[in-house]
């Protein structure tokens, strides 16, 4: 008999945690683009941008059983890699705004089996994205900046993953050839869906931050030390569920070096930029930037690596 209670305690158990993991919503770490937002914004500007990211040495994937033939796995967010266009648009001095498509290789969000934890699905077409940037103090040459990000993007597909609103300061710094810039920024999971009537949607908070030091060399050669995290879960915000409670949040932090290249193909000397500036000609310029390095994990839920090629085409 009380072997029997055992195993009806067991069932009970079992069914509960079943449950409870069937109605778990999927909201790892707000992972954004390797970017760190600037405060240049003039009425006019045009800039296309290609920004492209591949990680290696992935975190391994935990996971446990809930019940016999069911596992649970954690939510971190790991990508193999990950590729945006975008474009964006000066509206005046203090306002800018810039629109994109993002296409990433994630892990698989529920394995069909335990060998496939750590598998990679394929490169598909992943969210869209809406960015403005509003400058309050526009930085100058010796001087602090500051403005507002705020940063809508929304997932594609039948994917239940939520949508993601960024909003936070920038702060903009230079002294010579050195500047700085941080972007902080607070992140809303908003939605998500799933076939799976028990589903919860985790509304949580994230906090996130993308910083910049650089030194410029000259017009054409920069080199930065840039830094990339993501706090998973402010407090007890949102709706965690059980493998929130197995395995904890997953904060995510990297840095590296990025070598930056500009190139002006159609280069004018100064004294010719001075002239035409003189005789009220639009002195616009078209210029090509290439930043390449790679940004290091710095705790156990982060890739070891992360190599970064961004291409921006600014006119």
């Amino acid at each position: 008999m009380k072997a029997f209670h055992r195993l009806v305690k067991a069932g009970i158990a079992s069914w509960a945690l079943s449950a409870l993991a069937g109605s778990a919503a999927l909201a790892g770490p707000a992972i954004n683009q390797f970017e760190v937002k600037d405060l240049q914004s003039e009425p006019g500007d045009f800039e296309f941008q290609s920004q492209n990211a591949w990680s290696t040495g992935q975190p391994q994937r935990q996971s446990a059983e809930v019940s016999p033939g069911e596992r649970i796995y954690d939510d971190n967010s790991v990508i193999r890699q990950r590729q945006a266009l975008e474009v964006q648009l000066g509206v005046t001095d203090w306002l800018r705004f810039r629109v994109g498509v993002e296409y990433e290789q994630e892990r698989l969000d529920d394995p069909a089996v335990f060998s496939q934890a750590d598998e990679m699905g394929s490169l598909k077409f992943d969210e869209v994205a809406i960015e403005g940037v509003v400058v309050l103090i526009k930085p100058k040459k010796e001087g602090v900046g500051l403005g507002l990000l705020f940063e809508y993007g929304a997932p594609v597909g039948e994917a239940e993953s939520a949508a993601e609103l960024y909003m936070g300061p920038i702060i903009e710094a230079h002294t010579g050839p050195l500047s700085a810039i941080a972007n902080l920024a607070f992140v809303k999971h908003m939605g998500g869906k799933s076939p799976d009537p028990d589903f919860v949607r985790d509304e949580k908070w994230d906090f996130a931050y993308f910083t910049q030091l650089k030194y410029e060399f000259s017009r054409t050669w920069s080199l930065a030390l840039e830094g990339y995290g993501t706090f998973d879960r402010l407090g007890n915000s949102g709706t965690p569920g059980e493998a929130r409670e197995l395995f904890g949040d997953h904060d995510q932090h990297r840095a590296g070096p990025i070598l930056y290249y500009r190139y002006f193909p159609n280069a004018r000397s100064l004294i010719q930029s001075v002239a035409d500036k003189d005789d009220g000609e639009d002195d616009k310029e078209l210029s090509i930037s290439i930043g390449s390095g790679v940004l290091f994990g710095l705790n156990g839920n982060t890739p070891d690596a992360t190599y970064k090629l961004s291409i921006e085409i600014d006119y």
